[in-house]
């Protein structure tokens, strides 16, 4: 097929509801990881939480978040993708323009009356169910409007996008928050404005793909259901726990780095602006790095991925500086690149003949239990690496135990417990 062959069927090969279901993708991206950006900044600073509290906040947002994924799609398919996205950018929009609110005038008697703790994670929850519901619309639509002879194309669209989003979401944060001199509050009034914006776009724009002879949807319960189905896999548990080592570090960017580096580094830090490296790497070094390391086994890889973004800690605990994260960035994002490059098709080759929609559906878990996990430690360490005696930046050595630990971890996996027939199925 020559070029002209292939340019004009991608061209012809999607649909416009593709187009437009990525196109929103991005402006979704944008407002949650431009709100994530500064979200562990705005609690501590703005709102005077402790850094455990604060951690225990971010935790739990990044937990549903993550988690939500695994019953979203099956609200997405029983209520149409429409419908879905338009519930899900509306309530965004209520959310974010919430969270920008908490330190208004108008909000202190509910504070007053509720408490700020429990006032705070309702309304972050509130935001946390839109890219749950996003996600599997946008990746539905990917599917039902994209050619069979595209439709891998139109995946790496969308996941190009989504770190597009991620790249875009913490400058706009630093535009508004430092560029505009609006303040942290207005980070996230843009946000809802950003996906406010999207819901018109859906509503005059989106038309439902149609169905090419899908199976029955689930209902709910049998969503949640199929937990004690992938429950029974003791050894695949035992893999995801594992594996959600690799995010209780990962996390740390959005959870720990933010305040350390205002506190110990420089209180005029870019804390926002920085955390757009990992996005930039991901999509200027993913294919490359999937072309270098694809002889290499599944297994291999993700634990290099493993050992890479853990030794990127070492880096600020020997001399944090502003260049020194940047640095340390980078690596995580690599090892982001070598872990997540694998991830989805080791899972994909080592679910049961006929599971692998279930166990793919499961793939949530390990992130949203390491968001969990990575809120809680990163608050506890930031709340004592001020103490007495210690050294701030001792917090890192840590944060990298941990990774090196659960590399480690990986290793007895892999030699000890996987059995013989899922390795020769994941290769």
């Amino acid at each position: 097929m020559s070029f002209a062959e292939r340019f004009e069927e991608i061209r012809t090969g999607f649909g416009r509801s593709f187009w437009v279901a990525n196109f929103t993708e991005i402006f979704e991206r944008i407002a949650y990881y431009g709100t994530t950006a500064v979200l562990a900044v705005y609690l501590t600073e703005e709102l005077h939480f402790s850094d455990e509290l604060m951690g225990s906040l971010v935790g739990t947002f990044g937990f549903v978040v993550f988690f939500l994924p695994i019953l979203g799609g099956t609200l997405a398919d029983r209520f149409t993708f429409r419908r879905a996205l338009l519930f899900a950018f509306l309530i965004m929009t209520v959310g974010y323009f919430l969270l920008g609110s908490l330190a208004a005038p108008w909000m202190q008697p509910l504070r007053h009356a509720l408490g700020d703790k429990w006032l705070v994670l309702t309304i972050l929850m509130i935001p946390a169910i839109g890219p749950g519901v996003v996600k599997p619309c946008v990746a539905g639509t990917t599917a039902r409007a994209s050619n069979e002879k595209v439709r891998s194309i139109g995946y790496s669209i969308y996941y190009t996008l989504v770190n597009v989003g991620g790249m875009l979401g913490p400058m706009t944060a630093f535009l508004v928050r430092k560029q505009l001199g609006l303040g942290i509050s207005n980070v996230f009034r843009v946000a809802a404005l950003s996906v406010f914006v999207m819901f018109w776009v859906t509503l005059f724009f989106y038309h439902e793909p149609e169905k090419a002879g899908e199976e029955k949807v689930q209902s709910v319960g049998e969503a949640l259901g199929n937990i004690f189905v992938v429950l029974r896999n003791l050894r695949f548990v035992l893999f995801l726990i594992i594996f959600s080592g690799f995010f209780t570090i990962f996390w740390q960017q959005y959870v720990s780095l933010p305040n350390f580096l205002r506190r110990y580094v420089n209180p005029d830090a870019n804390f926002d602006l920085l955390l757009s490296v990992d996005p930039i790497v991901v999509i200027s070094l993913q294919v490359l790095i999937a072309f270098l390391t694809q002889k290499l086994p599944a297994f291999v890889t993700m634990t290099l991925g493993f050992l890479v973004t853990s030794l990127a800690w070492v880096l600020p605990a020997l001399h944090p500086s502003m260049w020194i994260f940047v640095l340390a960035l980078v690596f995580v994002a690599t090892g982001e690149i070598l872990q997540v490059s694998r991830y989805y098709d080791y899972i994909s080759r080592v679910a049961p003949p006929g599971q692998q929609g279930l166990y793919m559906g499961y793939a949530f878990l390990p992130i949203a239990i390491g968001y969990f996990i990575a809120g809680k430690l990163g608050g506890y360490l930031l709340q004592h690496s001020s103490d007495p005696g210690r050294r701030p930046q001792n917090m890192w050595w840590v944060i990298c135990g941990v990774g090196i630990f659960s590399t480690l971890l990986m290793l007895v996996y892999d030699r000890f417990v996987k059995p013989k027939e899922e390795a020769k199925r994941a290769g």
